[in-house]
């Protein structure tokens, strides 16, 4: 049978003001059967709710959206503690024809890489529990959000219009329920206000995959905690809040030093001690908390901290970056709540997530190599490369303290190394090839001074990257041979123009494919992705 035809919405012609903003007649529900296995409607199907876990949420509409026609959401519960929130879009596949193994446990990227599906996250700080959210598409195929009737943002272009959508809607991570509301009408966008249409601070593609690792990473430490609270034999014991026994430094811990600080430059959310060892963010939903080193970290420099109150749950995984800004030159009022949006400055930004921290008190370890390589441990442990980075530049360490109750970070001080490599037997030492890289939320497009002949501004089409400040890549990819990616497939994948060798072909045309899509070891934009043939 051909087809559904395409549902265009009939607007009246009235003048500007609420009168142009008609109500349809039949209000969008989800529909009965295309549903994730955690998701629970009501009688009316106007709501939904994931129970257990933080996936398995992918909700569709029971008809087709009508251009220019608002999907309209209140976030009804909120439950801070998991990674990542709503996801929403639209697809072109009858929900109808879809059977229980066609509705994956994500979203993002399970069904975004599939041809019809389009989709993205909302941004963490924007979930608030009884936000309205309200998203359309227009004749266009551009996607425009806003929150709460604010002003439009531009989330998506290139969905297909040429035939009927329906809503896609994943409540996923914090977002625990979802009402749809009443449909209305979206003003159309004069070229005047579309050219001042914000674009959307949404997560990267990257942060997608790292949001699921932490969140699965937080769910098996849940079960394992609760596997151990049951071998206690006492249901209703109380279990003492006592800081966990933290690995040091093979030299001594003696040999920390305890005088850098924060910059008094921080987030207007986040407050600091007198002697400003120790950063606090007691919202709830976060805000903007971002706090930075006093001073640019050296080469063979590792900076300790602990995240997180003793005896209570830690963040699923703690935000992270290097610039190349003095926070002397910023004000409290340029700094975001969403570290992200960061990149898109003209100074040289580098963010990442560092995680997932198994307990608070734990702690955390950054160490900044004189070749480039930043390396993650936790509670001493190796955790592999989590940046790599331009040193030929001052740069400046800075956090985004997770907000609640468990929300502080505290400086331990730092450790610099006597020479220009750490020992492999050192704590805080990892291999080059032991890569965290599906943690990171992304590095900047724009110059810095040190590269601002090779990289044009944000909007500008970027010039041939050069990699003078990294080593040469070790044809064998990773240490295991496997995909940095899905650490299933065997590594046969090289990326132009950095020359890394650290994917397999399936999980490399999909990176291509991304926007700004970049290396997952050194974070330069991919050109191209070769397939190699080992004799």
């Amino acid at each position: 049978s051909s087809p559904p035809a395409r549902l265009l919405a009939t607007r009246p012609c009235y003048g500007p003001g609420p009168e142009r903003r008609a109500v349809l007649g039949e209000a969008p529900r989800f529909h009965a059967q295309a549903k994730g296995k955690n998701v629970r409607l009501d009688g009316h199907s106007r709501r939904a709710t994931r129970r257990n876990s933080f996936c398995n949420g992918v909700t569709f509409t029971q008809r087709p959206i009508r251009l220019y026609e608002q999907v309209r959401l209140r976030l009804v519960a909120v439950r801070p503690g998991w990674s990542g929130a709503l996801r929403f879009g639209f697809t072109a596949h009858d929900p109808s024809l879809m059977s229980a193994q066609d509705i994956p446990k994500y979203a993002c990227p399970d069904l975004v890489t599939r041809p019809g599906y389009w989709a993205k996250a909302l941004p963490e700080n924007l979930a608030l529990r009884d936000t309205v959210l309200a998203y359309w598409a227009d004749r266009h195929g551009r996607v425009f959000y806003s929150v709460n009737d604010g002003e439009p943002v531009l989330f998506h272009c290139g969905v297909a219009v040429g035939g009927p959508l329906w809503a896609l809607i994943d409540v996923y991570g914090i977002t625990d329920e979802v009402q749809l509301l009443e449909s209305t009408f979206a003003d159309t966008l004069t070229p005047l206000r579309l050219g001042q249409a914000r674009l959307s601070a949404c997560p990267p593609p990257g942060s997608h995959d790292a949001a699921n690792f932490d969140n699965n990473e937080l769910e098996n430490n849940q079960v394992v905690a609760k596997l151990g609270h049951l071998a206690l034999g006492r249901p209703d014991a109380a279990v003492p809040c006592v800081a966990r026994e933290r690995a040091r430094p093979a030299s001594s811990p003696a040999l920390l030093d305890a005088e850098l600080r924060f910059h008094a430059t921080r987030g207007p959310d986040v407050s600091l001690s007198a002697d400003r060892r120790l950063a606090c963010a007691p919202r709830p939903d976060g805000g903007r908390t971002l706090v930075f080193s006093e001073r640019p970290l050296r080469p063979g420099e590792s900076l300790c901290v602990e995240v997180g109150r003793p005896g209570l749950a830690a963040p699923a995984a703690v935000a992270f970056g290097i610039t190349s800004c003095d926070p002397g030159a910023l004000r409290p009022s340029e700094l975001p709540a969403d570290p992200a949006a960061l990149l898109d400055r003209k100074e040289y930004w580098v963010v990442a997530r560092a995680g997932p921290v198994p307990s608070g008190g734990d702690a955390l370890s950054f160490t900044l190599r004189p070749g480039g390589d930043v390396l993650l441990a936790v509670n001493g442990r190796p955790r592999g490369r989590l940046l790599c980075v331009d040193t030929s530049q001052a740069l400046w360490a800075f956090f985004a303290v997770r907000g609640g109750v468990a929300g502080q970070l505290r400086l331990l001080g730092t450790l610099q190394s006597s020479s220009e490599t750490m020992t492999p037997s050192g704590s805080f030492s990892g291999s080059q090839d032991d890569s965290d890289s599906d943690m990171t939320f992304g590095v900047n497009q724009s110059s810095s001074a040190s590269e601002s002949s090779l990289v044009t501004a944000p909007s500008s089409p970027l010039s041939p990257p050069v990699s003078p400040a990294f080593s040469a890549p070790e044809p064998t990819g990773s240490r295991n041979g496997e995909c940095t990616v899905c650490f299933d497939s065997e590594v046969d994948t090289v990326i132009y123009t950095c020359g890394h060798m650290c994917l397999c072909h399936s999980c490399g045309l999909r990176l291509r494919r991304q926007a700004r899509a970049c290396c997952p070891i050194c974070r330069r934009p991919i050109k191209d992705v070769i397939k190699i043939y080992r004799p």
